[in-house]
């Protein structure tokens, strides 16, 4: 039998303490938590200002700590449309073209994609580059436990022939991402991590966004009995999706990004352009188009899976609905982003 509890601080100074709100129950909000074991968190924004903000069950089951408003949560690819958006700061900079091919940003790279596979196709998960970590990976399952540098990652499992023509076809493969590291370390001199925080979290504001999870909620593939499911990220992993985020967090940066000049028209354009319209993908998320009232509104429509963890990001383009959901029990992204759509009463059109 599974079970749910939910956690809401009201008011006062207890409120302003904790980082929570009190807002009216929402009936689709508790709906959908009373017919699984949804565990996590549901925000819903106006303008940038939580208007529903809900907590239910628990971030750490073994020690009955619940979900709180300021939980973090692992976000899973969410963490590629970060990395995409330092990665434009950079491109602002002078300092990279999306048109750039990996051989003239990344001198050392000298697999068959060099000449052929731009910064762009990276970001877009259209490089044609195969994916040699997950075939090694099977073959020894204590290398995701192996300390590599970036570049030796690169070339150990991002260096085979091309696979397809580079932008002719989606392949959602993490190895896009080791390979995006490399650039950025190429480009700046310095660590990715510490691009990420110089470029974009700490002039967003993002202290509770990072790759350290101290404090974050546990991930459960199943929680009677409670089973634990985290997925291990080395450092050359981390820009696929390895972050750890909160809801305001989240929030702040979508408002920030496409809607308050933190990155310029040119490169909110390119963020926002479908790049692949088979997946409605652009650079390190996606654009949906949904249905609400009659009315047709563009959203970014950003999402993360990994281990137990489970994130949905939909920022309207406009700025005016924000919805964001972050779940550590292991439900299928697909629910969840179904239940994203119920919240705003809206349907997919793209």
């Amino acid at each position: 039998m599974t079970y749910w509890t939910r956690r809401n601080f009201l008011g006062g100074s207890a409120a302003a303490l904790l980082g929570a709100s009190a807002f009216a129950n929402n009936p689709v909000a508790e709906a959908f938590a009373a017919k699984q074991p949804f565990y996590g968190l549901v925000m819903l924004a106006k303008r940038g200002v939580p208007v529903y903000v809900q907590t239910f069950g628990q971030a750490n089951i073994e020690e009955a700590r619940p979900v709180r408003n300021d939980t973090a949560f692992a976000v899973g690819s969410i963490s590629k449309w970060l990395t995409s958006t330092t990665v434009l700061k950079l491109v602002e900079s002078g300092k990279l073209s999306l048109d750039a091919t990996i051989g003239k940003l990344l001198p050392w790279y000298r697999a068959e994609g060099a000449d052929k596979v731009t910064l762009r196709h990276l970001l877009s998960n259209s490089s044609g580059i195969p994916n040699q970590f997950s075939t090694a990976l099977k073959a020894d399952p204590t290398l995701r436990n192996l300390p590599l540098s970036t570049r030796q990652a690169v070339e150990r499992f991002c260096s085979g022939d091309l696979i397809f023509t580079p932008g002719s076809r989606f392949d959602y493969v993490s190895t896009n991402w080791y390979i995006v590291i490399g650039i950025i370390e190429e480009a700046t001199g310095l660590p990715y991590q510490q691009t990420m925080r110089n470029l974009t979290l700490d002039p967003l504001k993002l202290s509770a966004t990072g790759t350290d999870r101290t404090g974050a909620a546990e991930a459960y593939a199943s929680i009677t009995p409670p089973a634990r499911k985290v997925d291990l990220h080395q450092p050359y992993m981390i820009a696929s999706g390895g972050y750890y985020s909160t809801a305001n967090d989240l929030l702040r940066a979508a408002r920030a990004i496409f809607n308050e000049g933190f990155l310029s028209p040119q490169s909110v354009q390119a963020l926002t352009h479908i790049e692949v319209p088979s997946e409605n993908y652009t650079l390190g998320g996606r654009v949906k188009t949904l249905n609400i009232d009659g009315q047709r509104h563009r959203f970014a429509w950003e999402t993360g899976r990994t281990g137990g963890y489970r994130s949905v990001l939909g920022h309207r383009l406009d700025g005016e609905d924000t919805v964001i959901i972050l779940n550590n029990t292991d439900l299928p992204q697909k629910a969840l982003d179904e239940f994203a759509y119920d919240l705003m009463h809206a349907t997919v059109v793209t």
